[in-house]
């Protein structure tokens, strides 16, 4: 295996090595009359009038949907505009230098491709950068410190906006479910978060590569930013794969897998993949929301006044280890979870 898909397909290849080639999946629905993700206005969320419609249009969305476009989300333009320059000039930077932050063995965190677990594991066709941002004495002091001084500052900027962004979509989850709200603050209040920068070169023969497994998200929350102007993230409704087509200065926010527990059900993950394009690269970056690592993940005792636990209650840092253990598989890790 390469060290990069970037740097493979620099020069022409006589055919996709079969580490990346994947069984095909059904392609993405055409048909025009198709639903598209629902957009919600942060703005009109955390206004005080028409609160308790808005709060019913926000829990409709994560039952039905489990994933959502956020405008109006309070983080500066100019501020996301030098992120996504800072991150296009990263993976411009020669190889060599990319490689000061490869995934060490063992790991999970730095630069490189899927880290494989199984000897039948699919590669990706792209390259990522991931690492853990918080709590900060979690930082590795080979990655996040060592960035170039310009993304470091950026990331750290946007970051800490972000960080404000999930604490109110939180509050706002908490009181959408009609449990305590000093809850779920405590339990993701400076918890476990991590970035990813991905990028997904040009690929001869798009349809015989996955850019990203189809995999629900492990976190609460997870925000995902288009860094340029290329379609590919698809998201699984009703057994059809739809494509979201990014709004311009807006969030994709998506459920994961431990608001869905959290909620005993009531809102849904949704299942995700991202796909590539023959012609032109695509990079994003996702900012992934967790508890903190002593917190219990499980449904909240509120919610279980009329209902048993459909989901097993776990420690949340035997959670994220159990995660990693495991290769992507759709939403296999929640169905881990489930109590048969």
């Amino acid at each position: 295996m390469e060290l990069s898909v970037q740097e493979m397909v620099k020069k022409p290849i006589d055919g996709i090595p079969n580490c990346y080639i994947v069984d095909p999946e059904p392609a993405v629905a055409e048909e025009k009359s198709l639903p598209t993700i629902p957009l919600l206005d942060m703005k009109t969320l955390l206004a005080q009038e028409n609160k308790n419609s808005q709060l019913h249009n926000l829990d409709a969305t994560c039952k039905e949907w489990g994933i959502f476009q956020l405008v109006n989300h309070g983080v500066e333009s100019s501020l996301v505009e030098k992120l996504k320059y800072e991150i296009q000039e990263f993976y411009k930077l020669p190889l060599e230098e990319r490689l000061r932050y490869k995934i060490r063995p063992g790991d999970v965190e730095g630069y490189g491709q899927t880290v494989i677990l199984t000897a039948d594991q699919k590669v990706d066709w792209a390259d990522r950068f991931y690492m853990f941002t918080n709590p900060i004495h979690k930082r590795k002091p080979h990655l996040f410190p060592e960035l170039p001084s310009s993304l470091r500052e950026t990331l750290e900027a946007y970051i800490y906006e972000l960080q404000k962004l999930s604490r109110a979509l939180f509050g706002l989850i908490a009181e959408a479910l009609k449990i305590d709200k000093r809850q779920v603050e405590e339990m993701f209040e400076d918890g476990m978060q991590s970035l990813r920068m991905n990028y997904y070169p040009p690929c001869p023969e798009p349809n015989k590569v996955i850019g990203l497994t189809p995999h629900s998200d492990a976190t609460g929350i997870t925000i995902l930013l288009q860094v340029n102007g290329v379609d590919g993230f698809q998201v699984k409704k009703d057994g059809l794969w739809l494509l979201v087509n990014p709004l311009p200065h807006a969030f994709v926010v998506n459920i994961g897998d431990v608001t869905e527990i959290l909620s005993n059900g009531l809102y849904k993950s949704i299942e995700h993949r991202a796909t590539v394009n023959s012609a032109k690269e695509r990079i994003t970056i996702a900012m992934f929301f967790n508890p903190k690592l002593k917190a219990e993940i499980g449904p909240s005792p509120s919610l279980l006044l009329d209902q048993p636990p459909l989901y097993k209650s776990m420690i949340a840092e035997h959670y994220v280890k159990d995660f990693f253990s495991r290769k992507l598989n759709g939403k296999s890790f929640l169905d881990y979870m489930k109590i048969l």
